[in-house]
């Protein structure tokens, strides 16, 4: 009959340790690892928003607040105008104006205009008239910081 067999390995152990080994893994490394992470991030990701090279034109204005919901539009030297940083084919501006929603108050989200300064007028003025008529009342135009210091 084999009832039990006593041996080496029962629940005396022999040798230096008496502990088990810890089967627990320590996770709070790991929490304060991915913490400090999340706060690179947060704080790098409002800096990598100017995507399209531009030369903006110096004004001695205020800086103005970032909004939580805000629109960049960009126009470059050549006339070729940016949505956020996806290029827009010649025509399709009206037709991604018009698919953006208002906000949960009904309004229309601000929009940002980034314009080159060797623009004429007229190519800038094309792209406000166009976010006019697509009912977006609240544009403003993005300006370099002047080194300036006369009146």
């Amino acid at each position: 009959m084999a009832m039990g067999v006593s041996g080496g390995g029962g629940a005396r152990r022999r040798g230096r340790g008496t502990r088990a080994p810890m089967a627990d893994i320590n996770v709070t490394p790991l929490v304060d690892v991915m913490l400090v992470l999340l706060i690179i991030f947060m704080v790098t990701a409002p800096l990598l928003k100017a995507a399209v090279p531009i030369e903006l034109p110096d004004s001695r204005a205020k800086a103005m607040s970032e909004e939580a919901q805000q629109i960049t539009l960009t126009i470059r030297r050549d006339g070729a105008v940016f949505y956020e940083d996806l290029p827009l084919a010649p025509g399709e501006l009206p037709d991604r104006l018009a698919s953006i929603t208002p906000g949960p108050d009904g309004k229309k989200p601000l929009v940002t205009l980034h314009a080159d300064k060797a623009l004429d007028y007229g190519t800038v003025m094309g792209v406000m008239g166009e976010l006019n008529r697509a009912g977006f009342t609240s544009i403003s135009l993005v300006t370099g910081v002047s080194s300036r210091s006369g009146a």
